[in-house]
């Protein structure tokens, strides 16, 4: 795992979960570095990811290794936290420790634990797995299920952007692949969920409500007050 900071002369204190599952931490790198204008940021990049060293393991095992990282960095309290995706579940974690108090969360789009029976698990697992798999391996798939003209960020050259993301795809092992489907949808959660004064906010994109049904079922039964966007 990596913590990079930017607007260390800044007092307020943000998380950014710059890992939303295999994407890579360049991504996020704008908007981490454009949230340091105001904020100290600590952007987050979990194990596996981006050339870095071993493999993702766990949402449980990120939660702790961040929280024990972030105290060595200081931080008794954060002014808020962001995660996106598996950052989101990863941030829904982070809460449920209550290591280091949060004033402010947001979880956009993010992964709450699966409830179906283990075999049905597996199974999701399994297509998760081969699906991303063959992702990572075609240009041609990857620009199907993910069309350039629409993924690609404004001013940046779709090309050498899916050029990168396929030489990027190259650094994941299988079993970092494998875990981020694993892990990210079926982390523990301690229960009941513990009472919080942070002021929580789940966000969706206006075509994802559908998708994302049963991550908001879930996390408005567990945390007490959340609002949705």
């Amino acid at each position: 795992m990596t913590i990079y900071e930017y607007g260390t002369e800044n007092e307020k204190k943000v998380l950014f979960i710059a890992t939303a599952g295999l994407e890579p931490y360049w991504a996020f790198q704008k908007q981490a570095d454009a949230l340091g204008t105001n904020y100290h940021v600590y952007a987050v990049a979990a194990d596996g990811h981006d050339g870095q060293p071993g493999d993702f393991i766990s949402i449980e095992k990120t939660v702790s290794e961040m929280s024990a990282e972030l105290k060595r960095h200081g931080v008794t309290r954060l002014y808020a936290a962001y995660g996106l995706s598996m950052g989101g579940a990863i941030v829904v974690r982070f809460l449920a420790t209550g290591e280091i108090p949060v004033d402010r969360a947001i979880i956009d789009g993010g992964i709450l634990p699966y409830t179906y029976p283990k075999w049905v698990c597996r199974l999701i697992h399994m297509g998760d797995f081969i699906a991303m798999r063959s992702v990572t391996r075609s240009r041609k798939l990857l620009e199907l299920v993910a069309p350039p003209e629409k993924f690609t960020a404004v001013g940046s050259d779709p090309k050498e952007e899916y050029d990168d993301l396929m030489e990027f795809y190259k650094t994941y092992s299988n079993k970092t692949v494998s875990n981020v489907f694993w892990p990210a949808n079926n982390y523990k959660l301690p229960h009941p969920a513990p009472k919080l004064d942070t002021k929580i906010e789940y966000w969706y994109g206006e075509h994802e409500k559908k998708a994302r049904k049963n991550d908001m079922a879930y996390i408005k039964s567990y945390f007490a007050g959340v609002t949705f966007r």
